[in-house]
């Protein structure tokens, strides 16, 4: 697929790197030479160096015959101008855009073919605050992915000492659990991936990947460590984007406090927010973080754009009594540095948009990719479509299927009910089929597997 990338920023260069590896003709757009030439060093890509909307740039860029554009520089209306060049000079088929200004994306009927021709919008801060609101809903998860506009949720959990599961074997969680089907997609452990069996023992701190219907995910998570109390008090320090919208989304059902520096962005968070208490000042003061009973927190979450910062707060709130805390981290090489030690989940915007983006790219009818593990491996749902004839999946058992190595099915959601994958169980036509894959050079071997063949037309 011919690709062209506006942005070499984080998200663009991140997106450069996952496609790349994967056998796309990539070209990168970007003012800044540095940058191009840092990544055309490292990867297999064309660059440009312009302005992404002017149409002699991506005419260079190879817009004639592009097959998709994908517009992530730092400026909306960019991305935006991008889209309508490509369409009118170009007639681009596929047109990405990331829009962060909520302003725009409040009116629906702005992004059309008549207006503004965007296809697929991406807004990084709605991703990441969806992203929190559910790893604050499941206490004690590490990340939280919706399948099937929730049916199915794929949860990850570190085992502990002391989980009734743990030491003992996988095909076990069926006694314990006889009323609910779950399934354990895969295992990380010391770092390296183990494709579970039945026999495979859990380990204390195995990170464990496990899918069911949503209605079972805690029961399940008890399963694999001490269930924890759900939380009540979060504090949020950093007003920005992300902070407001997350406090908008849970204002209702928890007792929700936000720390933030600039007075007149405090003002208008206070005007705009209903019940979440607004304070002006630095979470990295210790004498306001005691004041305001930072021990009595069950969560501190730090999502200002300033990485240091937000390690710095959540190492304070941390020392001082706050019991979980999540940071927003935007260097991708500080992620794996922090998480785990003192704080307890580190985010970064880039894996989580990344995500949104690798959906639209995906060849076979691929619903939904989800980077796990700070994008070591992907969840992916996908639809069969066909019939026994034309497709490799339909009408077969899951043992009977093809699967590249390290791929295993999670779970099927065939119209409302959840199916988790069993080796005898058959896919039919419309299926929305779950799977996991812990290496990610197979993709184009499970995008095959979903393509249907030409007998099927």
């Amino acid at each position: 697929m011919k690709i062209i990338i506006l942005g070499a920023g984080q998200v663009g260069g991140t997106l450069a790197e996952n496609l790349a590896s994967e056998a796309n003709d990539i070209t990168v757009v970007d003012t800044d030479g540095d940058r191009l030439r840092d990544l055309g060093d490292r990867l297999d890509i064309r660059t440009v160096q312009g302005r992404g909307s002017f149409p002699t740039v991506l005419r260079q860029a190879g817009a004639d015959d592009a097959d998709m554009l994908i517009a992530v520089t730092n400026s909306d209306e960019v991305n935006m101008i991008a889209c309508q060049v490509a369409y009118s000079l170009f007639h681009t088929p596929t047109k990405i855009a990331r829009v962060r200004e909520a302003a725009y994306l409040t009116h629906s009927g702005l992004f059309c073919n008549e207006s503004i021709p965007v296809d697929v919008l991406i807004s990084p801060e709605q991703v990441v605050t969806n992203y929190i609101k559910r790893l604050i809903e499941y206490p004690g998860s590490l990340q939280v992915i919706d399948f099937a506009e929730g049916k199915a949720q794929l949860v990850a959990v570190r085992a502990y000492y002391g989980g009734p599961l743990v030491g003992q074997q996988l095909r076990q969680l069926r006694e314990h659990m006889p009323n609910v089907d779950t399934r354990v997609a895969a295992i990380f452990r010391r770092n390296r991936p183990i494709i579970p069996q039945g026999d495979t023992v859990i380990e204390a701190d195995d990170e464990v990947f496990f899918i069911a219907a949503k209605g079972h995910i805690r029961a399940v998570m008890s399963e694999m460590r001490r269930l924890e109390v759900s939380y009540k008090k979060v504090v949020i320090a950093g007003g920005g984007h992300i902070g407001e919208r997350l406090a908008e989304a849970i204002e209702s059902r928890y007792q929700v406090k936000i720390i933030e520096m600039n007075p007149a962005r405090c003002r208008y968070l206070s005007e705009n927010l209903n019940s979440t208490v607004v304070l002006q000042g630095s979470a990295s003061d210790k004498d306001l973080l005691v004041e305001e009973n930072i021990n009595d927190a069950d969560i501190f979450l730090a999502l200002t754009n300033d990485d240091e910062a937000n390690i710095m707060s959540s190492l304070l709130a941390k020392r001082l009594g706050a019991r979980k805390v999540m940071t927003l981290i935007n260097n991708p090489a500080y992620v794996d540095l922090v998480q785990g030690g003192e704080i307890d989940i580190a985010i970064s915007p880039q894996l989580a948009t990344i995500g949104t983006l690798l959906t639209h790219v995906r060849r076979g009818d691929i619903v939904s990719v989800h980077s796990l593990r700070r994008g070591a491996a992907e969840a992916i749902e996908a639809i069969a479509h066909g019939d026994a004839k034309s497709s490799k999946v339909i009408g077969r058992a899951i043992k009977d299927i093809p699967l590249p190595p390290g791929t295993t099915i999670g779970a099927i959601i065939r119209a409302e009910e959840v199916l988790i994958a069993h080796d005898a169980t058959v896919i039919e036509s419309g299926d929305h089929v779950i799977l996991f894959l812990v290496d990610k050079k197979h993709i184009r071997d499970v995008e095959r597997l979903f393509q249907v063949g030409l007998t099927f037309f």
